[in-house]
């Protein structure tokens, strides 16, 4: 699929500093994933619209998968910032602050949240550490709050949360973008498969997760 006319015009040449070229190549990068898969940007095409050679992309990023690891990073800490936990909530309301922040990112974004989640199928290396270290920010942020609940960290509890987050990330695929779903009862349904997955670890603490968040 062709980019619109009107996108792919070269802008003047305006002399940027390395890193500013760099955060407008990006940029246009993270922008572009509203519209196609990672693997299918089009290099030439975004040049064009910061005004360079496609040469001078390479320069900064030095290969095709050099310039995929900047625009996932970027993209995925545009969404840890929107959902960032609010720490002066209490535990069960901060939960559902932030899983409410990720719907309405998740479909407020929906073709970039696509790429994002898609991209795990990445054939480079680098993009699925991107990836994984965003989902272990995630799953940490939900460890935190077990520990403030006085549920004891151990890893068990750690490989369930890594795989809940996962869950989420397709509930999300499924729920928030092919249906009309509401928010809330998305927002529902995650915080109950969090709480099973505690259940099936400890009953006693997923007893106790559930008198907090449900």
């Amino acid at each position: 699929m062709a980019m619109p006319d009107h996108a792919i015009q070269p802008e003047r040449r305006t002399r940027l500093l390395p890193d500013a070229r760099r955060a407008q190549l990006v940029a246009l990068g993270v922008a572009a994933l509203a519209d196609r898969t990672l693997e299918s940007l089009p290099l030439e095409e975004l040049s064009k619209q910061a005004g360079v050679s496609k040469g001078l992309l390479f320069y900064y990023f030095g290969s095709k998968q050099g310039f995929h690891r900047e625009i996932v990073s970027a993209a995925f800490n545009s969404m840890l910032h929107a959902t960032e936990p609010l720490l002066e909530l209490p535990p069960a309301e901060r939960l559902w602050s932030t899983l409410r922040r990720t719907v309405r990112f998740a479909r407020e974004h929906e073709s970039t949240f696509y790429s994002l989640v898609r991209g795990t199928a990445s054939g480079d290396a680098e993009v699925r550490e991107v990836i994984e270290h965003a989902r272990a920010t995630q799953a940490e942020r939900v460890l935190v709050l077990f520990l403030e609940l006085g549920i004891p960290d151990s890893g068990l509890l750690r490989i369930a949360v890594r795989s809940w987050v996962a869950f989420a990330e397709q509930t999300l695929v499924d729920a928030a973008l092919n249906t009309d779903m509401s928010d809330a009862d998305i927002v529902q349904l995650l915080t109950n498969s969090l709480v099973a997955i505690t259940t099936a670890i400890d009953p006693a603490h997923g007893e106790s997760l559930s008198g907090v968040v449900l």
